[in-house]
Formats: structure tokens, sequence, C-alpha cells
């Protein structure tokens, strides 16, 4: 009951629970259940001693099926709510110490952590608006979550929109992400849509940064599935950008999801085809193919063939001599690339 005890002994597992070996042994010889009881105290450093301790002891994998037994979510969701920065902060970082594995997600849901963690995105400190925004981001992997945002969280979008202007880098990155991850869904492809994404998405990618670019984007070409989006898209610039990034060799993530993103776009009317060709992103794709791995040339392959249906495209796609690489891609390793290239032979050929 000596609160100086109950301070100087849950500072004292915090600082032991750094080291990896301490991690699991605190947990294995039941330091979890005291734990618990003082992040209940009524005094503020043993709370923020006692949760700093947790949080140390969540990044580790084989504590979180425990932590997620031991009754410690409910708690870290109350002090999620605390006036003191410091206990707030200590228990959002355990909050996304747990988002690591479906089960423990579904758990940090079904304990009420979502609403907390949206709430607090709008905190003034940067540390809470990053660990947030990043246990939303992986909150938002899982389709079932994506749905019980989508009934709960009507703020969630618009906020993560404005967190790509955040001053603060990594808080752009992650509210990209959480973005990323919930245009899986149909309906938040229109929402992120008509928040307002697409300005903040397109500087992302002109940023420069690729840990920037590529959840930003990732997101368009989730966003370019739901034909609602092309106009908006091609509209904003993004032909020109996606064109650009196809350059990026050192990041082929980066430049996968802009060939994806010129299919979904070159997969819609006569009108955006052409602007699609007009932007100069075939002949890039021409003049890079025959020196991209097997799974960009299949995309890109893919992305020619839709285009060569095109009465108008056909002439335009012969005289840049899209057949020089396509004749020799039909003898690719790869036979989804024979098939996309010969399809695009094809389909030049048929009148």
């Amino acid at each position: 009951n000596d609160t100086d005890v109950q301070r100087g002994a849950s500072a004292a597992l915090g600082n032991l629970a750094v080291n990896v070996e301490n991690k699991v042994l605190i947990v294995k010889l039941g330091g979890l259940e005291p734990l618990i009881r003082r992040m209940q105290s009524p005094n503020i450093d043993v709370q923020c001693n006692a949760v700093g301790c947790l949080t140390n002891l969540a990044s580790h994998d084989e504590n979180k099926t425990e932590i997620a037994r031991s009754g410690a979510l409910i708690p870290l969701v109350q002090l999620a709510h605390s006036e003191d920065i410091r206990v707030q902060r200590n228990a959002v970082g355990s909050l996304l110490n747990m988002t690591h594995t479906n089960e423990n997600r579904q758990q940090l849901v079904n304990a009420g952590a979502t609403p907390v963690l949206v709430n607090l995105l709008t905190s003034p400190d940067t540390d809470i608006q990053y660990y947030c925004t990043t246990a939303l981001s992986n909150i938002a992997v899982d389709s079932s979550n994506r749905s019980e945002f989508l009934m709960t969280e009507p703020e969630l979008v618009q906020r993560l929109v404005g967190l790509m202007d955040n001053p603060s880098l990594k808080i752009q990155r992650q509210a990209a992400s959480a973005l990323r991850n919930l245009a899986s869904d149909e309906k938040y492809q229109i929402d992120i849509v008509e928040a307002g994404g697409l300005i903040p998405l397109l500087r992302l990618i002109n940023s420069g940064d690729s840990e920037l670019i590529l959840p930003a984007v990732a997101c368009i070409r989730n966003l370019s599935i739901n034909s609602q989006n092309e106009s908006p898209l091609i509209g904003e610039g993004f032909l020109d950008v996606l064109s650009s990034i196809l350059s990026m060799e050192e990041n082929e993530e980066i430049q996968g999801h802009g060939v994806s993103t010129l299919r979904n776009l070159a997969a819609s009317s006569q009108e955006k085809q052409v602007q699609v060709v007009q932007s100069g992103a075939i002949q890039k794709m021409k003049d890079l193919i025959m020196h991209v791995s097997p799974d960009i040339q299949s995309e890109m392959t893919a992305c020619i063939a839709i285009l060569a249906r095109s009465e108008e495209l056909k002439p335009r796609l012969l005289e840049m001599g899209i057949c020089e690489v396509l004749i020799p891609l039909t003898r690719s390793s790869s036979t989804k690339i024979q098939v996309n290239s010969g399809g695009a032979i094809a389909n030049l050929a048929t009148k």
C-alpha cells in the first residue's frame, strides 16, 4: 500500500522490460496481475509507470495473448481517456502494440478501443496521434473491422484525410496507410474522394519521399478500382504523376501500384483510355518493360492488352512500336506474360 514503493517497483519493472528476455520472464513470473492493479492506482505516477511497463511487455509477440487474456485491455482503454498526457501516451502505445494479430485486433474492438483511438486522432500530442493513426491502420486490415467503422465512426475518414497534412511525416505516412486499408471497401473508396482525399494523396506522391509515396499510391490504386473515381483521379492530374513513378525501378512496390492504377483506369471509357495514352504512360511502359521484373511486366502487358482493344488507339500503339516489346515477351518464362502479350498482339490485329 506504499505509493512510493509501488512507483519505484513499477518503474524498475518498466526498465527491466526493455530487455527482450525480461519481457517474457516478467509475464511468466506473474507480473501482469499486479501491473493491472497498479494501472488502476489513484496515483498518476504509479499509473504511468505500470502502463509504461505494460507497453514494453506488449511489444513482444509471446506476451500479446497473455495480456489480452489478463483483462488488461479494458483498463488500458479507460486510461487512454486520462487527463495526464503521460498516462494517455503510454496507454495508447500499449493498445498499438496489441494490433499486430487478427485475434488481438478483434479483442481491442470488443474492449471499446476504436472510438477512443478515433477521438484521439485530434490530440495535440504528436506521439498520441501517431500511435492512434498506426493502430487504426492495423485494425482496418480486417474487413469485419472496416464494416464496424462504417457503422460507428463517421468522422474517421475526414480526420485521416486531415492528418495527411500534419507537420509530422510519420503521421502523414500512417494516415495514408490507414486510408489505403479502408479503401479496400467500396463505400470507403467513394468516401475518401468525397472527403477531399485526392489532393493530399497527390501531394504525398509528388513528395519525392518513397516512404510517403508508397502508401499514397497504394491508396490511389484501391480508389481506382471504383469506376466512380476514374474522372476525379484523371481530373486531379494523377495520370502524369503515375506515368512519372513508373521509372522508380528502385522500388518495385511503388512501381507495381502505379502500373496497376493505370491498368484500372485503362479499363474505362474510350475517352479515358485516350487520356492514358496521351499522358505518355504507355510510351514509358514500352521503354521500361524489358528491364523490369516479371511481376511488373505482367501488369504492363495487361494494361497494354486492354488499350489494344480500342480501334482509335490501335494505330497509336502500332506507331510507337509496341510490338517490338510484345513479340519478345510472348517467349517469356511466365505464362501470364505470354498470355497478356499474345492477347495484346491479337487485339491489335483484330478489326
